[in-house]
Order: structure tokens, then sequence, then C-alpha cells
């Protein structure tokens, strides 16, 4: 075989073999995660890659492409203290993985992707405006927002749980996670939930 026929070899970047392989922050696996709802798992995306320098921002519904785990340091940066200090995020992040997977002995995308699914609420209010009175009206929340909803009650939950207190950043945001993923229902994000589709149930 000439030169000119030779295949050109695969950069190792490019190999599926190396992406399946690839670990978020070097250590956690991406493989093998499990979903259990499959309305939202389209829109819970796990690549190893925790930082995509905003290529994503020019581009309406993309931010449902990058890392799950990327969104949720995003969500966290949107706080007082984070707000642009995206390293630091990263930090707090990688440091609560560190725990729960101490606590729980699990993946700790795994209990992310599990403490989403569970914190996502399907119901929520809309306000109708009859004339001149505004009466709420039960609605289905789409996939997409249940995943940002999700996130939301998470980080309001990390920042409430560490803010002028003992407890650090990586372990507030470890507890929502694992209390979340177990559906405690003393979880910020868990009780949100609840009371989002209590609110709903009364105005059906």
């Amino acid at each position: 075989m000439s030169d000119s026929e030779q295949p050109e070899p695969e950069s190792p970047a490019d190999s599926e073999e190396a992406s399946a392989n690839a670990q978020l922050f070097g250590v956690w696996d991406i493989v093998d995660i499990e979903y259990a709802d499959p309305s939202t798992q389209r829109y819970i995306n796990v690549t190893p890659i925790a930082h995509t320098m905003g290529r994503h921002a020019s581009k309406q519904f993309q931010k449902s492409e990058i890392s799950i785990v990327e969104r949720l340091i995003n969500r966290l940066m949107q706080s007082e203290d984070n707000t642009g200090h995206k390293q630091k995020t990263m930090k707090i992040v990688k440091d609560a993985f560190e725990i729960v997977h101490e606590r729980t002995d699990e993946n700790p995308i795994q209990v992310l992707v599990t403490a989403v699914e569970n914190a996502a609420p399907r119901e929520e209010t809309v306000r109708l405006k009859y004339g001149g009175i505004s009466v709420p009206q039960a609605v289905d929340v789409a996939p997409q927002r249940r995943v940002d909803q999700a996130l939301k009650f998470l980080a309001e939950g990390t920042a409430s749980g560490s803010y002028k207190t003992t407890t650090s950043a990586a372990e507030a945001l470890a507890q929502q996670l694992v209390g979340a993923a177990n559906y405690n229902v003393e979880t910020y994000a868990i009780n949100q939930k609840e009371e989002r589709e209590r609110v709903a149930e009364a105005a059906r």
C-alpha cells in the first residue's frame, strides 16, 4: 500500500474509546450512568468536560448540550460570593463530589443525575387574567424547564445552607445532592419541588 493510500491515523482525542475512557475531574467515570426518568434524560447530558468556555452561550437552548455538572457549576456561580469565579466554583463541586463518594460509596455523577431527576417539579402554576381577576392555573412543566428548576433548587439550597454558617459550600452541596438523591423531604430542593406541586394541585 502506498503512502497516499494509507488511512490517516485517528487522533486519540477524537476516538470513541478515548471519549469513553475520559473522566470528569480526572477521577469520575461518565459511563454506565442510569436514568430513571425518560422525560428528562435528553436534557441531562453527562460529559467529562466541566468547562466549555461559554461556547454554547450564543445559541438558544444549547445549554442542554453541555454537561449537567457544568450547568450546576454555572448555577452556583449565580450566588453573590461565587459570581464570576468559575475555577473557585469548580473546586467546590469537585470537593462536594468527593464528600458524596465518601458518604454513599457511589459515583457522585450518578448521585447528581438522580438528585436532579428527583428535584424536578412536574407541575407548577401560571397566572391567567379573566377581566381584572388573576386566577392561578396548574400547568405541566416542560422537561427542559424541569431540569432548570432542579438545578436552581440545588444551588439555592447550597447557598442557604452555607451562608453565615460554619458549613462549607462543598459540604452544603454534598448534603443537598445526597438528600435529593434519597428523596429526603427535609432537603431544600425536594421541599421546594413538593411545595410547587402542592400549590399546582390546589389550582387544578
